[in-house]
């Protein structure tokens, strides 16, 4: 309630006068006995918005996608601008990568696991995401929209929101083609920094441009060298899908080699490796960054 709009407003200034002192005085008084009324409940409405904030762990604000359950706190929080989290759709679970986002809210000790997932998932439902994973009572599910994928899991007395943003991959560092030649020269193969795909896809990312003008560079300058592509992926998901999925990766290589750069198809050739043969442990992400990887071998 507006101090300002209180339910009595003075009267113009005639008014007063021809009511007399007295009267002036009731008025003035019982204006001002309304408003010690009001200011101790706005002041208490305040204060229990406040509280609430204030209970909050330090640092921590809500998932930018997904209003908290009333009443509820932040406990923790972490946030990372390039990380992976394993959605669940269906029985199985698809690995996202880009920007992540956790809360880990505390429910009022009034609301139940049911009500607070019910509220939830129908303010996503009605915000016109799309629903790919929901558990049998609807306290868990996984929630697709514009590039941003989110998991909400209500129970004892918690409940998580997950969301990962799709970001574009960078990739700083690429070897120049002295430098492939060198790792050829000496060990036969070489790695390509910098040749980037999307989780689970083929189709090579345009920020790959400035490590495929190497690899052009380099069979420009030896134009007897002949090379194999060959297509690298961590152990996340099915052996046989990795496995297909590095031939496609190595084969959508030669394909802008040869239409891009103008390299002959003949002096090239394409393999999938698929999981094995990884160069860092495939136990934390760094490692499996490392295996999602091209390198070229010498035919």
């Amino acid at each position: 309630m507006d101090l300002y709009q209180l339910s009595e407003v003075p009267q113009p200034a005639s008014k007063y006068f021809v009511d007399g002192e007295d009267t002036v005085k009731r008025k003035f008084r019982s204006v001002v006995s309304r408003a010690l009324i009001v200011i101790p409940f706005v002041f208490c409405f305040l204060t229990a918005s406040l509280s609430y904030a204030q209970q909050d762990a330090k640092g921590c604000t809500d998932n930018p996608y997904l209003t908290r359950f009333p009443g509820s706190t932040i406990e923790l929080c972490a946030s990372k601008d390039d990380d992976t989290y394993n959605f669940p759709v269906g029985s199985a679970r698809k690995e996202i990568e880009g920007k992540l986002n956790h809360v880990l809210y505390n429910i009022p000790a009034a609301a139940s696991s049911a009500q607070v997932g019910r509220n939830l998932m129908t303010a996503l439902r009605q915000a016109n995401w799309k629903n790919i994973y929901m558990n049998g009572s609807s306290t868990e599910g996984t929630w697709q929209k514009n590039g941003v994928y989110l998991f909400v899991s209500v129970g004892g007395g918690r409940y998580h929101v997950v969301s990962v943003t799709l970001t574009q991959l960078t990739q700083d560092v690429t070897a120049s083609a002295a430098e492939l030649s060198k790792g050829i020269d000496a060990n036969g193969h070489a790695v390509v920094p910098g040749i980037l795909f999307d989780t689970g896809k083929a189709d090579v990312k345009d920020e790959s441009k400035p490590a495929l003008d190497e690899v052009a560079k380099l069979l420009s300058q030896d134009t007897k060298l002949k090379l194999y592509v060959v297509g690298h992926t961590d152990n996340v998901g099915s052996v046989g899908s990795n496995v297909e999925l590095s031939k496609r990766r190595a084969a959508a290589v030669i394909t802008v080699l040869v239409s891009k750069y103008h390299i002959a198809p003949a002096r090239l050739d394409s393999f999938g490796n698929g999981p094995y043969a990884p160069v860092a442990s495939n136990d934390n992400e760094d490692g499996r960054a490392q295996n999602r990887r091209v390198e070229i071998v010498k035919q």
